[in-house]
C-alpha cells in the first residue's frame, strides 16, 4: 500500500511575530517495511534558514528560523510512504514476560542495550505502584509476553473512554488514569507508564492513520489528525506494536512517523517566538491511497 500523506497545521497569532525558532518532525521513518521514498516541508511565510539533522532515536528534524513579521504560520508536509505487512508478523510464541525483564537488564547486546533505556521513566511518563498494580491484572505470573501486551490493550481500550476536551498535552498519566479518559496520547503514554512500572521496555510511537471517506466504512479513532500508539520490546521477536486507543495491533493502516520516550521527544512541531500572544491551532491530516 502507498500513501500520499498531507499534514498541514496552521498558527494564527493574536499579534504579529517578529521572529520564530522552529523544529518539524514530520518526516515519516523509513524502516524493513515501510519507506518513506518523498516528503517536502513548505513554511509560509518563507524561513530565513532551514536545516534537517537527525536525532538521538533516528527521527528526522527539521529546523527553520522565520524573522519577518507575520500573524499566520503554514506549516504543510507532504510525504509518500510505501508499506508492506511486516515479515514477521505477531509473534505465535514468546516468552513469559518476566524473562524479558531478567533479559533486558542482564544482556550486553545492542538490541538489549537499546531497549533497556526504555525502561526508565522520562518526562512525560512516570512510573508507579498504582499502574505496577493495574498492569499486573494482565502480566500475571509467567504469562507470555505477546499476550499479556494485548490484553493490556483491550483493557485499556474498555476502561478508558475517548474524550478529545478531557486533556491536553501537558495532561500527566496520573490524572489520565484517575479520570479515565483522554486521546490517543494519553493512552499510549498510560499504557507505556504501566509497561514501565513492571520493568519492560517501551517506547512511543507517533504517526497517521489511513484516511477514510466511504459511507459506511468505520474510520480508526485517531485518523485525519496526528495519532500515537506503542512499541514493547519482546525478546527474541524485536519490537511489537500495539494501539490501545483502537485496541488492535497496527498495520498496513499506520504510518510511523517517529518514536520516542514519550510525546515530548517526537512533537510534530515546537520552538520559541517573539510576539504572537494568544493564537489559535488548526491541524489537518490526509492519508490517502495512491493509485
Amino acid at each position: 500500500m502507498t500513501y500520499q500523506i498531507v499534514h498541514r497545521t496552521t498558527y494564527n497569532y493574536r499579534q504579529p511575530v517578529y521572529l520564530g525558532h522552529h523544529v518539524a518532525c514530520l518526516t515519516p521513518r523509513t524502516l524493513s517495511h515501510h519507506r518513506c521514498t518523498d516528503n517536502a516541508i513548505n513554511v509560509t511565510p518563507r524561513p530565513a534558514t532551514m536545516a534537517q539533522r537527525v536525532d538521538y532515536f533516528g527521527n528526522k528534524l527539521d529546523f527553520f528560523i522565520v524573522q519577518e513579521p507575520h500573524e499566520e504560520l503554514v506549516i504543510e508536509a507532504r510525504s509518500t510512504v510505501s508499506i508492506e505487512e511486516a515479515a514477521s508478523g505477531w509473534p505465535t510464541r514468546s516468552p513469559p514476560w518476566e524473562e524479558i525483564v531478567d533479559f533486558v537488564a542482564q544482556d550486553c547486546s545492542t538490541n538489549s542495550l537499546e531497549a533497556y533505556q526504555f525502561t526508565f521513566e522520562s518526562p512525560r511518563i512516570r512510573r508507579s505502584t498504582a499502574l505496577a498494580s493495574y498492569a499486573r491484572d494482565s502480566f500475571k505470573p509467567c504469562r507470555p509476553f505477546a499476550e499479556a501486551l494485548l490484553d493490556l490493550a483491550a483493557r485499556i481500550h474498555k476502561d478508558f473512554r475517548f474524550d478529545s476536551q478531557a486533556t491536553n498535552v501537558r495532561t500527566p498519566t496520573e490524572e489520565v488514569f484517575r479520570k479515565r479518559r483522554g486521546v490517543c496520547q494519553d493512552f499510549a503514554h498510560l499504557q507505556i507508564a504501566c509497561l514501565r512500572s513492571l520493568d519492560l521496555p517501551a517506547r512511543y510511537v507517533s504517526g497517521y492513520l489511513r484516511t477514510f471517506d466511504r459511507p459506511g466504512t468505520p474510520s480508526l479513532v485517531g485518523s485525519n489528525v496526528s495519532h500515537a500508539w506503542v512499541s514493547a520490546y519482546c525478546a527474541g521477536a524485536g519490537w511489537l506494536y500495539v494501539d490501545p486507543t483502537n485496541n488492535l495491533v497496527p498495520s498496513t493502516n499506520h504510518v510511523v512517523l517517529a518514536w520516542g520516550r514519550d510525546y515530548g521527544d517526537v512533537s510534530p512541531l515546537r520552538g520559541l517566538i517573539l510576539g504572537g500572544r494568544d493564537h489559535t491551532l488548526q491541524v489537518s491530516v490526509r492519508v490517502d491511497p495512491m493509485g
